[in-house]
């Protein structure tokens, strides 16, 4: 039997748990990394000797050192902004998505010229894609319309294709 359970696996904790205690472990080995740096300065090695042997740049060592100068322990700690605040608010991001549902297909042009005209917000379009994929919008290649077909077009092949 191939590609079959031996032994269950056992759930001790939830998934969202699971998930954050891999978050904490992950900011605990950034911790680590820098520690090690900390620890070759102390035992006498220069700062790019130390980058070296640790594989981060010397740029890099220089700010964790300038950090432990200043906070001990504590300037170690990775410290994460946040990003950039959108643009758009949260209700103008949920008028966004209503707009939107409003039609079956939208090329991304269309909806940053729409963000620029309703909103009064310029997005670039690499921007604008991400707008449309936290949407969960699909991307895909529409067919080209020809502006001189003319609108009983199905029928006049119907009644063509007869013949």
């Amino acid at each position: 039997m191939v590609n079959v359970e031996q032994i269950d696996i056992k759930k001790h904790i939830s998934a969202q748990d699971l998930k954050e205690k891999i978050k904490d472990y992950s900011i605990q080995a950034k911790i680590l990394k820098r520690l090690l740096f900390i620890n070759l300065r102390y035992s006498g090695q220069l700062v790019p000797e130390a980058c070296k042997n640790l594989g981060i740049s010397i740029g890099t060592g220089y700010s964790w050192q300038e950090r432990w100068n200043l906070e001990g322990y504590a300037g170690l700690i990775p410290k994460y902004g946040g990003g950039k605040p959108s643009k758009l608010t949260d209700q103008e991001k949920k008028n966004l998505w209503e707009i939107l549902h409003t039609r079956d297909y939208w090329t991304t042009n269309e909806v940053k010229q729409l963000i620029q005209l309703k909103f009064d917000v310029t997005y670039s379009m690499d921007q604008t894609r991400r707008i449309l994929k936290k949407f969960s919008m699909q991307f895909g290649k529409l067919y080209p319309q020809d502006y001189r077909r003319p609108p009983n077009a199905d029928e006049i092949f119907k009644k063509n294709s007869q013949k």
